[in-house]
């Protein structure tokens, strides 16, 4: 999944290739979904979230142009409405939040018993931590650790300068380790 053929993809779109955009949705829909229900604590909140922002991108795309990656742009406006949706529902994100395991990245690889079980247990606090972590730690730390963003990236994402997402992303690992102390976890 290159930048160049997300693009390519994007060309074919404003030329009126409807099953360009169709490629798209499936390439990006799961994980903008992930990254929505993190962020808001509902599967189905982040399905209708993860789709405005399909629906936003659709209603743009004769204006979009590659100046950055076609992902930066898409959890650009998955990332606005999520916290839209916090703010609107008052809720500040602190409801459930998708397990660890149904990530693509979090395959368990354990062999035995015991090992699984340890591990299932990390993944629990660490979901419990993140949950209790503010909106906007939450976000750079699943764009940077979930989606793999790079600092570039996520500054495009947040609209500011690599040295605050760096700043941002020590914080909110700091806080993460606050949290997981304050819940039992033990930090490495």
């Amino acid at each position: 999944m290159t930048a160049g053929s997300d693009w390519e993809l994007v060309r074919q779109i404003q030329g009126g290739n409807a099953g360009a955009f169709a490629a798209l949705v499936r390439r990006y829909e799961q994980p903008v979904i992930h990254f929505c229900q993190r962020m808001v604590g509902s599967r189905e909140d982040a399905e209708d979230l993860a789709q405005e922002a399909f629906v936003r991108v659709y209603r743009n795309i004769a204006k979009l142009e590659p100046q950055a990656k076609f992902s930066t742009l898409l959890f650009g406006i998955a990332r606005n409405l999520a916290l839209n949706h916090l703010r609107d529902s008052g809720r500040r994100g602190r409801g459930r939040t998708e397990h660890l395991d149904d990530h693509p990245l979090a395959a368990d690889t354990l062999r035995g018993p015991a090992e699984q079980a340890a591990h299932a247990e990390t993944r629990s606090l660490i979901e419990q931590g993140l949950a209790r972590l503010s909106p906007d730690h939450r976000e750079v730390l699943l764009l940077r650790e979930l989606q793999g963003m790079d600092y570039d990236g996520i500054a495009e994402v947040l609209g500011c300068r690599k040295g605050t997402v760096k700043s941002r992303i020590a914080r909110a690992r700091e806080q993460l380790r606050i949290e997981l102390t304050a819940i039992g976890g033990v930090w490495p």
